[in-house]
């Protein structure tokens, strides 16, 4: 039998209790995630939005007046929106990407393996950062271009929504192509075969109207060349597809992917093994 002064000595241990959905956790290694790039700022959001002020910068210098009206739209006009989409699209993929990659390579992965989050909780964070990363590079690619180039708004909430889900999307190619690379010229095989050819093939700089009929027909089958249309659509009013078809296109695609995220993540492919 325990003794009075035993029981006194003996500690108590509170029990966390965590619940369905670890909170916690989730905002913890989101907050990290966004930490990770916040603290390179001048790399993770500097730099691309340079990058897309001098690609503006060109083609106004390069063209001008020279090139006609796109739909009814200057082409400046024209080229903004799918110019701040392609930064969205790049930024986002990067962050997840880069972020599963670099915790394979330096073997710290287990940092966020072992802590009680489940494989649902560990897609949200990493996306929801990615997902930031690619909002805020698009963001304060706006802000600068305006003063510049007055832009306007026609469809607001069709453009946040298309901007939203291309942040989440490339948030999930990225997270999956992170899990998939095993050393960082993979992820590079999937940026310039996979990534750079949907994006450019997308009509980033150009009306998909002006493509052959063939080339026509497989953008439909491009989610690139939704998010820009739909995005260009939230800026100018003007698309060259139909809105509705993009909508339900981008959100079946996304569907998809978060469930193939889901379970890469919960199998432990690559990450556990």
């Amino acid at each position: 039998m325990q003794t009075d002064t035993q029981q006194t000595i003996a500690p108590e241990f509170p029990v966390r209790r965590i619940g369905i959905i670890n909170g916690l956790g989730l905002w913890t290694l989101y907050v990290k995630e966004v930490r990770r790039f916040a603290k390179v700022g001048f790399q993770t959001i500097l730099a691309p939005v340079i990058s897309t002020l001098l690609f503006l910068l060109v083609f106004t210098l390069a063209f001008g007046d020279l090139r006609p009206a796109i739909n009814g739209i200057a082409f400046t006009q024209f080229l903004v929106p799918g110019l701040v989409m392609m930064a969205i699209l790049n930024n986002s993929f990067a962050n997840s990407s880069s972020s599963l990659i670099v915790s394979k390579v330096q073997g710290n992965a287990v940092d966020f393996l072992m802590p009680p989050l489940s494989a649902a909780e560990l897609a949200i964070a990493f996306i929801a950062g990615a997902a930031t990363r690619g909002i805020v590079v698009g963001t304060v690619g706006v802000l600068c271009i305006f003063p510049f180039m007055p832009l306007t708004l026609a469809h607001p909430f069709v453009a946040m929504f298309y901007g939203l889900n291309a942040a989440m999307m490339m948030g999930m190619v990225g997270l999956m192509a992170g899990i998939y690379a095993q050393r960082f010229d993979h992820l590079s095989a999937v940026q310039n075969f996979v990534l750079l050819p949907l994006t450019f093939l997308s009509g980033t700089f150009y009306s998909v109207k002006i493509l052959p009929p063939v080339f026509q027909h497989l953008s439909a089958f491009n989610p690139f060349f939704y998010l820009i249309d739909g995005f260009r659509y939230g800026f100018t009013g003007v698309a060259d597809g139909s809105i509705i078809r993009g909508v339900i296109f981008v959100g079946a695609i996304n569907l998809v992917l978060a469930l193939a995220s889901y379970a890469m993540l919960r199998s432990g492919w690559r990450l556990k093994t």
